[in-house]
């Protein structure tokens, strides 16, 4: 299980994230937000990613395996060699999100907080005889969130995957689900000892979850449990090349994907939304998303970003037409503007 707290709120201004947030157990921020953001969009410093859990799979048989579980084409991943995958549930919905890193005799995925619990018995339960094993090491390594695109020498290194580093798409699968992104985001997570983490960022100003957050949300990267639901297909939240391989074979839930990519399209769809700075209240996560006074989508995510000022996304019905002004709130509180961008057009 992942440790709770991290031994980094230790540090000088560290200010804890709210008590109850997916981020609870490690520093939200240092004092300076704004400036933290600005320190990683100039590809300095680290951030704490300590309370996401950390799986390891062993074994000859463990990328082959992985292959035949997920969404990703990892069977042949070359050792240092990264890549987002998902998990599917048989009718394509996504259960979970592997952030995942082979160093040629370990596979090693890091996951969103308390992820590990339900990830490791499903994939001890489909084993089988293969030579593989399976473990939650949450409680010896620790995750380190640092905004370069390239793997550690020393540390297995998960690099974001390359789609969400590009402004315009170049490939086929991305042009038809995320031709242009609102911004990029680059970035990595080092997977170190937890006895070496206060070590491995002494001497570096660090930046909280909060200024890692903003520039995923101006990117439009999703992130499970915040841009998904029961529901959600790979496609809505423009996870189509970067999670999943359109060529690879049978995987649990694959029929629901191919037949969205060929048939059709999928019914709600990501949206960055840019919220009226000047409203009395700044929307939570959860809020409906309004046309016209009806309810159209939720919000996922909320940032306060050092230039676009606040800042959202939202999964919305594809109906609502891209030009739509559309409002933030529930029914009781005074509705905020929001002007969207989208973000998954396919």
């Amino acid at each position: 299980m992942t440790s709770a707290v991290s031994p980094l709120l230790d540090l000088p201004d560290a200010c804890p994230a709210p008590e109850g947030s997916r981020d609870s157990g490690v520093p939200w921020h240092y004092g300076d937000p704004h400036g933290e953001q600005r320190r990683l969009l100039r590809g300095e410093g680290w951030v704490d990613l300590s309370h996401r859990g950390v799986v390891t799979v062993t074994g000859p048989d463990r990328l082959s395996w992985l292959h035949s579980l997920t969404t990703q084409h990892v069977e042949h991943l070359a050792p240092g060699e990264s890549a987002l995958d998902l998990i599917l549930s048989p009718h394509g919905h996504v259960e979970h999100e592997l952030h995942l890193v082979d160093d040629g005799a370990t596979t090693w995925i890091t996951v969103e907080p308390d992820e590990a619990d339900t990830l490791v018995p499903y994939l001890e339960k489909m084993r089988f005889m293969l030579r593989v094993e399976v473990a939650d090491v949450s409680s010896d390594f620790a995750v380190v969130g640092e905004p370069i695109a390239v793997r550690h020498s020393d540390f297995p290194t998960y690099v974001i995957a390359s789609q969400f580093g590009e402004l315009e798409a170049d490939d086929a699968a991305s042009k038809k689900y995320v031709p242009l992104r609102p911004d990029v985001w680059v970035g990595r997570e080092v997977i170190v000892p937890r006895s070496e983490v206060s070590a491995y960022v002494d001497g570096r100003a660090g930046s909280g979850t909060w200024a890692w957050e903003a520039l995923r949300i101006a990117a439009g990267v999703p992130r499970l449990g915040f841009e998904t639901d029961h529901r959600t297909i790979p496609q809505e939240v423009g996870w189509v090349p970067s999670a999943v391989h359109l060529d690879k074979g049978c995987y649990r839930g694959q029929e629901t994907v191919a037949r969205v990519h060929n048939l059709g399209r999928p019914p709600r769809r990501l949206v960055q939304l840019h919220l009226d700075g000047s409203a009395s209240r700044t929307p939570v996560p959860g809020d409906p998303v309004l046309l016209d006074g009806r309810e159209v989508g939720r919000l996922t995510s909320v940032a306060l970003h050092a230039e676009l000022g606040p800042v959202a996304l939202a999964v919305i019905k594809r109906s609502v037409a891209p030009d739509a002004v559309l409002t933030v709130g529930p029914a009781e509180a005074e509705p905020v503007a929001a002007s969207q961008e989208i973000v998954v057009t396919g």
